[in-house]
C-alpha cells in the first residue's frame, strides 16, 4: 500500500460544531473539501497530504486517511476482510500499534470487541508474512488504526494524527476547568478578530484564550510543539518532508506584536499558570498579565475585544454570587469598554440573562457535552445603549 502517494479519503475530525472553523482552515491552508458535516470535514488526498494538515490544523481533533472499505455483516467477517489486507506493507513486525473504533453493528455490544477483532486480524496477517506479530495496546503514541463501522458498512483508516490535536501541547499544566484549546481558538475564530487589534482576557483561569490570541497573531502552529504524530509510525514514512513542513512553519511565525494582549485573574495562581504555559508556548513576553479583580482590567483606547470565559455554575461556584459576577461583567464592558466587542462564553443561559445587556450575536458551541453559547456585545462609543435582556 504506497499510502504516502496514492489518494483517497481523508476524514478530518473535530469537536462538535467546530466544523465551520476547522473547514476555514482546510481551505486556508489550499485544500478543497469534499463535504462538511457536523463533526468533521472530507477531503480527498494522500498520507504525505495530512503531515501539513497534522502540523497546521488548530481546531481539528484526529485526521484519518482510509486505506479501506467493505461491507461486513458481523465480526466474523470483519476479519475475514482485514485479515487480507497488506497489513505488512503498513505497519513494522517489530513495532508496536493501537485500534480505536466508532461502531454501530447489532453484533457489537462493545467497541473493544471490534478492536479485539481488528488487532486479531493485522497481527495474523503480518504474523504469517513475517513470522513474528508486531506488540499492540491502547497507547496513541505509534500507529493507530481506525475503524468506522455502521451497520453492515465498514471504513478503515490511518489515524495520521495519533494523539488527538485538540490539545496543542504547550499547556503541562491546565488549572481549573480549563477550556481546550481547539475550542479557545474557534471562539477566537468566531468573533472575527483580525490578529492585529488589542485583545483582553479578564478571568483568564490558565490563560488558554490569551495564549492561542497570542498563537495566532504570530501565526505559530500547533506543530512547533510537537514532534510525535501517527503517519510517523508507518512504513514508508520520509522524514525528511515532516522536517521541511516544520521549517517552514518556524520561517511563518513572527516573534512581535504592535499591540496589547492582556490576561487578568483575581487568583495569583491562576496568573502563575498562565505565565508557565504562556512561556511554553513562548507568548510570555506578548500578554501583559495582573492579578486584580476583572473590574481592575486595563482597557487601552485602541480598540479591540474583551472576552469572558466565567465559570457557569455547574461543577464551580455559588450560584447566586455568579449572577452578581454576570451582572458585574455587564457593567464591566458597559461603563469601561465602549468601542469594543465583547464576549462571554457560558453554559448556563439563565446566568447569562443576569449580564444585562442584549446581544447582537450568539454563537453555539458545546463545551464537552454542556451546551452552551459565546454572546457577543457591541459596546457603543457615545450615548447608544441596547436594552437589557429580560
Amino acid at each position: 500500500m504506497q499510502v504516502f502517494h496514492t489518494e483517497s479519503k481523508i476524514i478530518i475530525t473535530c469537536n462538535k460544531r467546530l466544523s465551520p472553523y476547522l473547514q476555514q482552515e482546510v481551505e486556508e491552508l489550499g485544500y478543497t473539501p469534499t463535504r462538511v458535516f457536523q463533526t468533521g470535514v472530507e477531503l480527498l488526498g494522500t498520507v504525505t497530504d495530512t503531515i501539513p494538515l497534522n502540523l497546521n490544523l488548530r481546531c481539528g481533533s484526529q485526521i484519518l486517511y482510509r486505506i479501506a472499505s467493505f461491507t461486513a455483516a458481523d465480526p466474523q467477517a470483519l476479519y475475514n476482510e482485514l485479515v487480507q489486507l497488506e497489513w505488512e506493507e503498513l505497519i513494522d513486525f517489530s513495532g508496536y500499534f493501537s485500534v480505536t473504533s466508532n461502531v454501530n453493528n447489532e453484533h457489537i455490544l462493545t467497541p473493544l470487541f471490534a478492536n479485539v477483532k481488528v488487532k486479531d486480524a493485522i497481527v495474523d496477517r503480518i504474523k504469517s508474512k513475517k513470522g513474528i506479530r508486531p506488540n499492540s495496546g491502547a497507547d496513541a503514541n505509534k500507529t493507530v488504526i481506525h475503524l468506522y463501522w455502521q451497520d453492515d458498512q465498514a471504513e478503515v483508516f490511518i489515524d495520521t494524527s495519533g494523539e488527538t490535536l485538540a490539545k496543542h501541547s504547550y499547556r503541562k499544566i491546565p488549572g481549573k476547568a480549563p477550556m481546550l484549546e481547539a475550542l479557545a481558538t474557534s471562539t477566537i475564530m468566531a468573533t472575527g478578530w483580525d490578529a492585529n487589534s488589542t485583545f483582553i482576557n479578564p478571568m483568564c483561569g490558565s490563560g488558554t484564550l490569551a495564549i492561542e490570541a497570542a498563537l495566532l497573531a504570530t501565526n505559530k502552529r500547533p506543530g512547533l510543539f510537537r514532534m510525535n504524530y501517527g503517519f510517523m509510525h508507518v512504513l514508508g514514512y520520509d522524514e525528511q518532508v515532516f522536517f521541511n513542513e516544520r521549517r517552514a512553519l518556524k520561517d511563518k511565525s513572527t516573534k512581535d506584536i504592535n499591540f496589547k494582549i492582556i490576561a487578568t485573574d483575581i487568583s495569583q495562581d491562576a496568573i502563575d499558570v498562565t505565565q508557565r504555559n504562556a512561556k511554553t508556548a513562548g507568548v510570555d513576553h506578548l500578554i501583559e498579565f495582573a492579578v486584580c479583580d476583572f473590574e481592575e482590567t486595563e482597557v487601552p483606547e485602541a480598540a479591540g475585544i474583551v472576552m469572558f470565559n466565567p465559570e457557569y455554575g455547574e461543577r464551580l461556584g455559588v450560584h447566586s454570587k455568579l449572577e452578581a459576577t454576570y451582572k458585574r461583567m455587564g457593567d464591566f464592558m458597559k461603563k469601561k469598554c465602549l468601542g469594543y466587542k465583547g464576549y462571554i462564553f457560558t453554559g448556563n443561559p439563565d446566568l447569562a440573562k443576569k449580564i444585562g445587556l442584549r446581544a447582537s450575536r450568539k454563537i453555539e458551541f458545546y463545551n464537552g457535552k454542556l451546551d452552551c453559547r459565546l454572546l457577543e456585545y457591541e459596546m457603543y462609543e457615545g450615548t447608544k445603549r441596547e436594552p437589557r435582556e429580560d
